[in-house]
């Protein structure tokens, strides 16, 4: 192996390791409790090093966002070859939600980070167009694929709609968590969110196949 490919691995791995620092603390810190300090602490490095490769805790958090955005890019792939009546397709990507919070909640975590004040002001115009542009095209995927499922024109409203229950359910149940509070976001309660978009996405689909259920049979003659 060659120095310069000896220093690109070497390169990877410290931002990988940076990353996965960043990630688990933020799951137990929180944003606020995350610094730049613990993070170069939980992977070996010096403050100056992490800075070398990063230039804020904005810019980590925004490249594990970025790192989510890749993910959801492989994962609506696979849902858009899979051969399914609409139904279940459409059961296929809420479950795919599901296991992304399960597995990746930081996921999650961090598109809310997102929509806080001047989230993006303190990172690389490079990192900023790279989200618009691949978040925008899992939006796009996922509103063609609801389009696909359901024969309806409006998928953007419905991948909208989708991503935006989803991430207030998860919202909600970490913010009732957090003030010791009964959460309603159980497994069940996901799954009743589903059922209700289920029935409204679904409902042009099902008038249709209803109407052609209801078309007389043969030649008419008596």
């Amino acid at each position: 192996m060659g120095v310069a490919e000896r220093r690109k691995r070497e390169r990877e791995a410290r931002i990988m390791a940076v990353l996965d620092a960043a990630r688990t603390l933020l799951l137990e810190k929180g944003f606020n409790g995350t610094t730049t300090r613990l993070i170069a602490e939980r992977c070996e490095l010096s403050e100056a090093t992490l800075f070398f490769y990063f230039k804020n805790k904005d810019e980590i958090f925004l490249s594990l966002l970025y790192e989510g955005i890749d993910f959801w890019e492989s994962a609506l792939r696979k849902l858009q070859k899979l051969d399914l009546d609409p139904e279940e397709k459409l059961l296929q990507i809420w479950l795919q939600f599901e296991l992304i919070r399960k597995e990746h909640p930081e996921y999650y975590v961090l598109s809310a980070y997102l929509a806080r004040p001047h989230a993006t002001a303190n990172i690389s115009e490079s990192i900023r167009v790279k989200i618009i542009r691949d978040s925008g095209a899992n939006f796009q995927r996922l509103a063609d694929l609801l389009e696909d499922i359901s024969g309806r024109s409006d998928g953007h409203l419905m991948a909208d709609t989708l991503w935006a229950c989803f991430l207030g359910l998860t919202v909600l149940g970490g913010s009732r968590k957090n003030l010791k509070v009964e959460s309603h976001s159980s497994e069940r309660g996901f799954m009743h969110v589903f059922e209700f978009l289920r029935d409204s996405f679904l409902i042009d689909y099902e008038n249709q196949n209803t109407a052609g259920a209801d078309l007389p049979t043969g030649n008419g003659a008596g």
